[in-house]
Parts: C-alpha cells; structure tokens; sequence
C-alpha cells in the first residue's frame, strides 16, 4: 500500500460565532484533527467555548465543511454531560422537527449548500460563566484531480488569536504563525481576521502500474491509476447553448473559456464546434484535425459567437453524436462536452424524450459531459442526460471565474489514456463500480468491496483496457498477508472507505432507476447510511439540545437546493477567498504526523517561494524520481551530448542541443547495436538497418516499420521506437513559431544502470527540514534547491508542473564535459 497518514490540527480556525462582536464570549481552545489515510479524510473539529457573562446566552457554533463530505457524529459537552447527535431517516428526523416546531421551540435546518462547503452550525444555552465543548466530525473520499489530490478546509476565524500551544514528538512541522497586525493586513484578510481557505495538496507514491491494494477485515480497496500509457488522441465536439438568456457575462466568459481551451488542444486531436438556440449552427460539418489553422480559424468563429433565441437542446446533442458517428478516428477516444444554462425550450422539450434520444443515438460508445451554467438551469435533467451516458454533470457557478471553471473541467479530461477499463477480482462481492468508459490523466479509479473466499492466500486483480484500440492488460496477485494493514488504527478505515463509496455511487444511480430497482437501491443507501452513521441526503442528524429538549436537525441538501431562512445563505467563494496556504507533501514524511499552528507571529501568509533565475543560454530537464515531485536541472546550450547509454543492450541516444531559443534539441540520434541507427530532426527522419536507409515525413500518415528486435511507430508528431528492451518517444513540439525534439523514454531494463543527461532510471531524495533555504538530501550530498515552474516536453500537451532545482553535477555525479560528444 502507498503511504500516506497525515493528521492536520489546526488552532483557532474555522468558526464563525454572531457573538465574537461582543468581548462575552471566549473561544478559549479550537482545534481541527484532520486524519488522512491514503485518500480517506476523517476531521474532527473541536471547540471550547466559555460564556464570560453572569446571565446565560446562546453560544453558535458554526462550520463549513466540504460540500462532498458526510457528516458522521456530532456532540455537545455541557457542565460534564455529552448529548450526541442521531442520525436518523430523513423522514422520522422531519418529523421530529415538526414537533418540535409546533410546540414553540427552538428548531432548525442548519445546513446550506455553497458552491464547494456546506454550512453546519448548532447553538445552546450557557449558563453564566459555563462553557460548552462542540465536536462535529466528518468524512470524505478525496478525490484526484489533475495528478493531485486536495484536502480543502475552510479557515474564517473571523476573530483575532492570540495565543495557543501544542507539542507533539515524532512529527513533521508546517508553521503559521501570523501576527495580530499581519491578521489585518494579509491579502485575504478580513477586518474580523483570516478570511479563505486552507489548501493541502498531495500525491501518493505508485510501486505498481497495475495499482495499489489493501486489505483488512475482509474487505479491500484497489486505487488504480497507471502512467505508463501514452495519451490516446481524442475526438471532442463542444456543444454551447448560445439562446437569449446566455447573454452578457455568460457568452463573455464561454468565449473567453472556449479560446484558451482551443489553444490547448493537441494537435493530433480531432474537434467540432457546435453553437445552438432554436437553430443549430456548426462551424464545419466534420470534425477537422487541431492544426494550427484550424483553430485559428475556430477561434474566430468562437469570437462572432452572439445570443439569442431559445434553446433546443435535442438537436444539437444528436447533431454532436452524428459528427462523432460520420468521422470517427481509430485509436482515438471520443468526447462530448455540452455547455447550457436553460431548460429546453424549442424542438423536443420533454427532458425524458430528450434523454431517451440522446442514450440510443450515443449507444454507451463515448461519454457526455454537462456543464449547467447557474441556477435557473435544470441541473437534474443535465445531471441523469450525463450519468445516462458514461459522463458526469458539473455545475459552473455564475461568478468572476466562471471561465476559468469551465477551462478547469475541460482540463480534466483533455489527456484520456485507456478506454473500455475493466476491472476485475476473485472471491468477492458487494463491488463498488468496476467498469468504467474512460481513464485520464492526472485521476484515479478506485474500487472497493468485500472479500467473500475467506481460503484466498493471494488476492488477484486484473484490469483490462484499450489504449490506442490495443489491448492491454494489468495483473496482480499478491498474499493477502502482505496487503493487510500493519497499523491497527487503521484497521476499520477499508470498510468506511467501502461503506462511503457505495452510499455516493448509489445516490447516483438512483437518479437513472424507477420503481423497485430505485427503492431497492435507495433502502440499500439508507440501510449504509444509518448503520455508519452518514448525513446523506437520505438522513439527518437530529441534535437534542440540553434546554427545555429543544431539536435541531442537520441535513445534507441536494445540489442547488436553495439555503431556506434557518441557514446563513450561500457560502460562494469569492476571489479574494482564495487559498491561504499550499503545502505539497514529500513521501517521506507520509508516516508522520501534521500540526498547523495560528499563533503569534513570524511569517505573513503571503510569503512567497524562493525561486532560481535559469542560467542564461540553457535547457532545463525534467527527471522523474522516486519521491513525489520530480527534479530539474539545467544544460547549456548548442552541445551536442550524450542522452542516454545502456553498455549492456548496446544501445544509445545523443541530442544536439538547439543554439537558440533553448526549449529543446535540433537533432536525435539513437543508435543500436553495430547495425541500427536513426536520425531525427524537425524536417525528417533517416532511419538505416546496415543494409537500407528508410526516409520519414512528420507529416506523413500512421506508419509502421519493423525489424528484428527494433519497431519504428510513426504517428502526428510523435516517433516511438523500440529497439531491444528500450523503448522511446520522440516528440515533435511546435509551440510558438519554435519547432524542437524531446525524448521519452517509456520502457528500460531494471536494475541495469543508464548513464547521460537524462539521469539515471531512478533517482530519489529526502527534503531536509529546519533549514532556512530548501535543501535536500541527494545521494549523500546536502544540496540547495528552489522550487520552480517547468513545462513538461516529455508529454505532448507539455503541461506544466512544479520541480526541485538542484545543479546538473549532483544528479549525475559528473560533470557535462564527461556527457559531451564529438558527433551525432
């Protein structure tokens, strides 16, 4: 299993009291445990709270939590007596509300829905000069996104902290200790104090492409999530509802949105735009390549993009599909993203008819994304036309960065790797979904479920899937004494994890099931739901308070329930909310233990990095490693040098570094064996086998060109070779009016050393903490580093992704001159 155990307390955060105006009332201890095995969040939040007044008075405690979570206890402490929270069916908790209601007491909904938190709060009676401790705790399954996951909470103190103190042996430190001046004065303050959130982002270190497994107490959780694939070059068709109420602000930002997403696609994508009201317009009738002047050419349809009209949504749905139908690519992975904010108005306007439609013309072949914009829109009928159809619906909420939303959708599933996954296990039930359309980069699939042949010594899985219309195949059998978690606190974590799987799927399929399958699914949710004690939106915790048996009822809305007059209204983040703080995770400090502190003073929340200048006329290379964050040092330019050597295969490959604009290498060449040799550059490619030279165009159709133990595959703007046990991609980048190389390499021979500037197979460090400028420990050696931005050109996309930059000396442990070579 990766390791990952994390526990975040934070001090002084995340309350918000009506009160804190007033000097009466004392928050004198807040804390926030936030236990995190692998991907499963467990936080608890406690408050003391001391009434400062000689009469009594309500005290509020108030909380945001994320909108994903479930809330799974609730206690109050008062004068030495817990009263606990039930959670009930909805039903019996409503009507237990209702009583409470007509007998004149005190009673509420405290929950509302925000556009990532949800609000809980409770309040009570103190007596003069008592106090009152609240702990609420919750849930969450977190998930990843983009290659990281997120553990969000939410940090509105809304008054000033003075002082609190903790110590604990054996752990990690993050520290946060703003003054009471830089309260006030820091970019996302408030008058009240801190005012965004607190963001902790992380990864997990991967050993096996065919994914991680545990096991305990019979039941299993499988995280899977390869990365040894090449992208799979996709077929998108954008579906934007252009009608009269997407006027203004909306069609602004879909155009700005729609513009950075077609920059980014790749260029050996396939795309149509498809533009719709009550008439359907396209800007070409097929699908056409992402070349440079197509999407130039799209971008300018994009901005003559006007509203108007009504909205038929049936048409343009269907008129999407056919395009995919009419043009399809092979290997390639196809894509609908629809973009509304009404219901439909024009043409077929039964949403059931619609949805009827849209499922036998896409036939389960490819996925449809939903994006609602707003409220007004329908969000369940988008919501079931998706889940109908292997995609997922999104709400993108009307605010400043509403582009930036929907450019953040697009961006995780620009890069799909697999289709058709499959997942498959021995001796189990109760599975969790198995079987899913699509796999990108940057997620994750998990499945759980429970282990019924208790006989197994080994538990085996296997995944299959297409990638690039082949199939590939990932097994894994492993003693089942070797998954089981050595950590007893953990023990009954795997179950949870299960249990809160299947409670979210099943929510989710009950809005595509009738009549018996949906009660049956339902009752099966509930039955979870209660037995783990979950605020779903099928049950509520219902909260007796000490005072005259007063009740409040927490409950978990659905998504755009609008917050009723109990609630404190929309909890919508706003750009100066934006994180306060991002800390990213080095596996090493996975088994340890995480405080965050608000105290007194040192550093202000908007301290930036230390960053490194790249030296002037030089190439920065990007190395994997074994640790979470990659490393990154840079090579002079306009050198010829030694990429990579392996002595035992008789295999390697050199590079001529550009002269100018230093983003990559002019020329590659490998060579294997006495007999094998090629030759790319950004116009051809020469390829000799000692008896016959072959020529290459990069423009050139899908090629195929094979020898003994050496396979040359030519596709848009990528050569992958294969020469023995190594296998490389060439990639040709264009970007910009600049037109370079950049190699991959995707297969080597383990435990066999490589030598060249590309670094050795696998290379790893620890982060030395204490010291005032980053430093880590690398081979034997303390090294300084910085961390900086780099482009990523071993991928096509080349996104961008942060590294560790250490000298070029101390990854290889040589100098450059000893990798220079005198020709190609």
């Amino acid at each position: 299993m990766d390791k990952v155990a994390l526990t975040l307390t934070l001090f002084g955060l995340l309350f918000t009291c009506v009160n804190l105006a007033k000097q009466d009332i004392d928050i004198y201890s807040f804390h926030i445990n936030s236990t995190v095995t692998s991907r499963y969040a467990t936080t608890v939040i406690t408050s003391r709270v001391a009434n400062l007044l000689n009469q009594s008075q309500e005290v509020h405690f108030e909380v945001k939590i994320p909108k994903d979570a479930f809330i799974s206890q609730f206690k109050m402490t008062i004068e030495e007596k817990t009263y606990d929270g039930v959670v009930k069916e909805k039903e019996e908790a409503q009507q237990q509300y209702n009583q409470a209601v007509s007998r004149g007491q005190s009673a509420g909904l405290v929950s509302a829905v925000g556009r990532t938190l949800e609000d809980f709060k409770t309040s009570v009676t103190v007596a003069a000069f008592s106090k009152v401790t609240f702990e609420l705790t919750y849930e969450e399954l977190l998930k990843r996104r983009l290659g990281k996951y997120e553990l969000l909470i939410n940090a509105q103190p809304m008054q000033f902290i003075d002082e609190f103190h903790s110590w604990r042996s054996k752990v990690a430190w993050v520290k946060f200790y703003p003054t009471r001046d830089q309260q006030t004065k820091c970019d996302v303050c408030s008058k009240n104090g801190l005012n965004g959130n607190l963001i902790i982002m992380y990864d997990v270190e991967r050993q096996k492409q065919s994914g991680d497994l545990t096991v305990s107490n019979g039941y299993f959780v499988h995280y899977f999530a390869p990365t040894d694939i090449q992208r799979i070059p996709k077929n998108v068709v954008f579906i934007i509802d252009r009608s009269g109420s997407m006027s203004g602000k909306k069609i602004e930002q879909t155009r700005l949105a729609m513009l950075r997403i077609l920059s980014d696609l790749a260029v050996d994508d396939h795309f149509g735009l498809i533009t719709f009201s009550g008439h359907i317009q396209t800007w070409k009738p097929e699908l056409l390549k992402a070349t440079e002047g197509h999407v130039e050419e799209a971008k300018m349809f994009v901005k003559r993009i006007t509203s108007g009209g009504s909205t038929d949504i049936n048409d343009a749905v269907l008129k999407a599909v056919d395009m995919i139908n009419k043009y399809p690519q092979e290997g390639s992975a196809s894509i609908l993203i629809l973009l509304t904010d009404g219901d439909p108005t024009t043409g077929e306007t039964n949403p059931l008819k619609i949805q009827e439609n849209v499922k036998k013309a896409i036939g389960e072949k490819f996925p449809l994304y939903s994006l609602g914009f707003g409220f007004d829109v329908s969000f369940e009928f988008l919501k079931k036309l998706s889940l109908e159809n292997n995609g997922v619906g999104r709400r993108i909420y009307e605010d400043s960065d509403a582009d930036l939303q929907l450019q953040g959708f697009y961006e995780e599933v620009a890069i799909p790797l697999l289709t058709d996954v499959h997942l498959n296990y021995q001796g189990v039930a109760n599975l969790t979904q198995s079987t899913f359309n699509q796999y990108y980069n940057g997620s994750e699939i998990v499945v759980a479920g429970q282990i019924t042949d208790n006989s197994l010594e080994s538990f085996t899985t296997e995944v299959i899937a297409l990638s690039k219309s082949t199939k590939v195949v990932y097994h894994s059998s492993v003693l089942t004494g070797d998954l089981s978690s050595d950590r007893p606190e953990h023990e009954n974590f795997i179950k949870r994890l299960w249990a809160f799987l299947t409670v979210k799927q099943l929510l989710e399929k009950m809005v595509l099931l009738k009549d018996v399958e949906k009660e049956n699914a339902k009752k099966e949710a509930l039955d979870l739901s209660l037995e783990y004690k979950f605020v779903t939106p099928l049950t509520s915790m219902v909260v007796t308070k000490p005072q005259d048996e007063e009740i409040q009822v927490a409950h978990k809305p659905k998504e755009g329930e609008k917050p009723n007059r109990h609630s404190s209204g929309s909890t919508k983040i706003s750009r100066r909310q934006k994180a306060l703080s991002k800390h990213v995770m080095s596996p090493d400090l996975y088994p340890y233990l995480f405080f965050f502190f608000l105290a007194v003073r040192i550093e202000s929340p908007t301290q930036k990095p230390l960053t490194t200048s790249p030296p002037s006329r030089s190439i920065r290379i990007l190395k994997s490693s074994g640790n979470a964050h990659p490393l990154c040092y840079d090579v002079p330019l306009a050198q010829k040098v030694r990429l990579q050597q392996n002595v035992p295969s008789d295999f390697s490959m050199n590079g001529q570094l550009e002269s100018f604009g230093g983003k990559g290498f002019s020329q590659i060449a490998i060579h294997y064996k006495t007999n094998h040799h090629l030759l790319l550059s950004a116009t051809e490619i020469i390829y000799n086998d000692g008896q016959k030279t072959v020529k290459f165009s990069w423009e050139q159709d899908l090629t195929h060109h094979e020898r003994e133990n050496v396979s040359l595959i030519l596709r848009s703007n990528e050569m992958d070779v294969t020469m023995g046990n190594i296998r490389v991609v060439i990639l040709l980048h264009k970007k910009d009016g600049d037109v370079f190389l950049w190699p991959a390499i995707w297969q080597q021979p383990k435990d066999v050393s490589l030598m060249g500037i590309l670094g050795e197979a696998d290379i790893s460090y620890e982060e030395l903490p204490g010291s005032q400028t980053p430093t880590l420990k690398l081979k034997d050696q303390e090294v300084k580093t910085s961390w900086v931005m780099v482009k990523d050109y071993r991928l096509a996309s080349a996104p961008v992704v942060g590294c560790w930059l250490v000298p070029f000396q101390a990854v290889a442990q040589r100098e450059l001159a000893d990798f220079t070579v005198t020709q190609l």
